[in-house]
């Protein structure tokens, strides 16, 4: 069964003669559990693609089924709660001022949801930092622990799929092999389901079955990790990644 479902989805930015189309037709499923990933070089669109599944750009055509449900432009609550973004920037994505405990409360007092301090407590330990981080400030915290925050954060909605903007690529290396177990785990324990976008073809194809490959707006290649890790792929920009790779995704898929 398909969780995600897009059809024929284009994307612009600006207006009339100043508008810029940046994502070009676009079609793909995803099925329920599983990591589906978008690579590519900045400015290719799969940001944006990202953008408009998480309801932050509305200006798309096209169509759009999450479980089941065509939704459109607009967003209900509870289709907002169903998916939820996990960004690049750590620090950024997280209110300086705010402690982690008022940080993750935020949500769910939005929401509406009950049993609010034992949910704060259930997704720190599921991304496994202390129950005193709730304490804590995003200063006080490394970025790979900041990165935990915001996973937790998505999480604490109980969402079915996790929308992941680039979020190991502001870490260290050895920060982005813990953050990505992380996500791997999380995954199989919840049942998650998961769009992956990277500029990274290895970091993808460390959490993801299947790889899209874009390029100036378009899916160039769709790719399973077995033919990432044989080379049997067909279109010459996905070989230039694999190249651009030194190896890596062979290694580790």
């Amino acid at each position: 069964m398909s969780m995600i479902n897009v059809d024929h989805l284009a994307v612009s930015y600006g207006r009339g003669e100043t508008m810029t189309r940046v994502v070009k037709d676009v079609s793909f499923d995803v099925a329920e559990g599983e990591s589906f990933g978008l690579v590519g070089e900045s400015g290719c669109g799969k940001s944006t693609v990202l953008g408009a599944l998480g309801g932050r750009n509305r200006q798309w055509t096209g169509t759009i089924t999450i479980d089941g449900e065509t939704i459109n432009q607009k967003r209900s609550i509870s289709q907002l709660a169903k998916q939820q973004m996990v960004f690049q920037d750590p620090f950024g994505s997280i209110h300086p001022r705010h402690t982690i405990g008022r940080a993750l409360l935020e949500p769910l007092e939005i929401h509406g949801k009950n049993n609010r301090q034992e949910r704060v407590e259930k997704a720190l330990k599921d991304v496994g930092l202390p129950l005193n981080f709730r304490y804590r400030f995003p200063h006080q915290l490394s970025g790979g622990q900041r990165q935990r925050v915001a996973i937790a954060r998505a999480l604490i909605l109980e969402p079915r799929i996790l929308l992941l903007d680039e979020p190991t690529s502001a870490l260290d290396v050895s920060i982005q092999a813990e953050i990505l177990n992380l996500l791997k785990d999380l995954r199989e324990r919840e049942k998650l389901t998961y769009i992956l976008v990277s500029h990274d073809l290895a970091v993808v194809a460390h959490l993801c079955d299947r790889i899209a490959v874009m390029q100036n707006g378009t899916f160039v290649e769709v790719a399973s990790k077995k033919q990432l890790q044989n080379g049997s792929v067909t279109h010459p920009y996905t070989r230039t990644l694999i190249d651009g790779s030194r190896g890596y995704v062979v290694k580790q898929v």
